[in-house]
């Protein structure tokens, strides 16, 4: 673990990141490393049992619980989301297993209501529009929506709340003892905020969380590495069971849609499964108000991998120390990405999601792309600003074509790892795109 520590080191002090907890577990040994300050207002220092927001890690705990319902006969997979939910809008073609891969089309990413209490995931519901991406299954869109739903959907067939689910079916079975559904539990403990970067210096987070409305995709769930690693433990081929069937476990690693670009990876059920080289790395970030964690699972290795830095820069580290963990017992390497000639009048145009604007047109041998934030109502944008650390005003940005369909920002060295940096276009055949994916999230063309 000495390396692992250098690296979080230097990291954190040339990248102005105040506090990093990591843990690695591979076979029956687990290491927990703590680098750091957890909160600069107070001075706290970060520990190996100090607690941090999950993320969007919750999403894996969500399909989880779904699945665990499966189980129980209570909820089938292949059931359209109206069968359980008359009130959703999106429409009669999207199956439950859509909500959990991601493939639900459901144009919900910025959308932010605020609510808390035993009622916020009815309130999600009854204000989540009708409109959608794409055909159910057509394509992969990382969905916060869908996940939400999904929540909701099990509060309705268990009469449970989603955070007494939580606690019961997958907390206490799989003993993750450290972990809680609320701010009011986790001020008990250790716990880390966010902070963001600033010309003084870190800057701590004016949002711990995001409302109970969010709870499913990750607004509220807290824990440490420790109980990451539990979860993760969960899914590698010499875990026992104890909250899931292993033939449930089996199915959230089993491919459910693949696009075959280079900035998405395929999808299971609640993880995505992320190729490097020749091994698959079980996957899930989450980001919350000025922090980020991650959890990685490489079943061939019997390893497990989980993160978390409070500060939005520490997904790069996150990167660095899941590449170098591997490398150090199996080769990997990427297709290189390299300039390539295209016709680039074809993706010109303006895309849109929910409250998302992407203009893109053709500056000399590349694309500019200006993406604009534009919010439905005050309380949204309030909101998400505070999530993001402030009002988005991103400068333009310039791309150049380094595959079929695909584009890299120009004057960035990358290699193939550095998936998350690219641009992909799809649809439209031979004619204009009819979508635009970055960061594993659709906007569609508006003609």
């Amino acid at each position: 673990m000495t390396d692992l520590t250098e690296r979080i080191t230097t990291f954190c002090d040339a990248n102005m990141v105040p506090g990093y907890v990591a843990g690695v577990y591979r076979g029956g040994e687990l290491d927990i490393v703590a680098h750091g300050t957890a909160n600069v207002a107070s001075g706290a220092p970060m520990r190996p049992d100090t607690g941090f927001l999950y993320g969007s890690i919750t999403k894996v705990m969500t399909a989880m619980l779904v699945l665990r319902q499966v189980s129980l006969g209570t909820i089938s997979l292949d059931a359209p989301v109206v069968r359980y939910l008359p009130e959703f809008r999106a429409g009669s073609k999207i199956l439950v297993r859509h909500l959990l891969s991601h493939t639900n089309g459901i144009d919900a990413d910025l959308y932010f209501p605020a609510a808390d209490g035993p009622d916020a995931l009815e309130f999600y519901l009854d204000g989540l529009g009708s409109d959608t991406l794409f055909e159910p299954g057509e394509y992969i869109s990382y969905s916060n929506g869908g996940m939400i739903v999904a929540g909701r959907l099990l509060e309705v067939v268990t009469g449970l709340s989603f955070p007494d689910l939580l606690q019961r079916d997958l907390y206490g079975p799989a003993g993750m003892t450290d972990s809680s559904v609320s701010a009011k539990e986790a001020m008990l403990r250790s716990t880390a905020i966010g902070h963001f970067p600033s010309a003084d210096g870190p800057r701590p987070t004016e949002m711990f969380m995001l409302p109970d409305s969010w709870g499913p995709a990750g607004g509220t769930p807290i824990g440490t590495v420790r109980d990451l690693i539990t979860l993760g433990r969960l899914h590698l081929p010499s875990a026992e069971g104890g909250v899931l069937p292993k033939e449930l476990i089996e199915l959230m690693h089993t491919v459910s849609h693949d696009m075959g670009v280079a900035n998405v990876p395929p999808v299971g059920l609640g993880l995505l499964l992320v190729p490097f080289g020749e091994t698959t790395v079980l996957s899930m970030s989450g980001a919350s108000p000025g922090g980020v964690a991650v959890l990685a699972v490489v079943p061939a290795l019997d390893m497990v991998f989980a993160a978390f830095g409070n500060a939005p820069q520490s997904l790069a580290l996150h990167d660095e120390l899941l590449l170098s963990l591997i490398r150090s017992h199996v080769p990997v390497s990427f297709p290189p990405l390299v300039f390539k000639e295209t016709d680039l009048d074809r993706y010109a145009g303006t895309y849109r999601s929910n409250q998302l604007r992407v203009d893109v047109r053709v500056v000399d041998d590349g694309l500019e792309e200006q993406v604009t934030y534009e919010p439905a109502d005050p309380s949204q944008e309030q909101i998400f600003t505070r999530f993001a650390g402030g009002p988005i005003s991103a400068p333009p940005m310039r791309y150049i074509p380094v595959g079929e369909n695909l584009f890299a920002p120009a004057g960035m060295t990358l290699d193939g790892h550095a998936r998350e940096y690219l641009i992909s276009y799809l649809g439209g055949e031979d004619g204009h795109p009819t979508h635009r994916c970055a960061g594993g999230r659709m906007t569609r063309w508006t003609p």
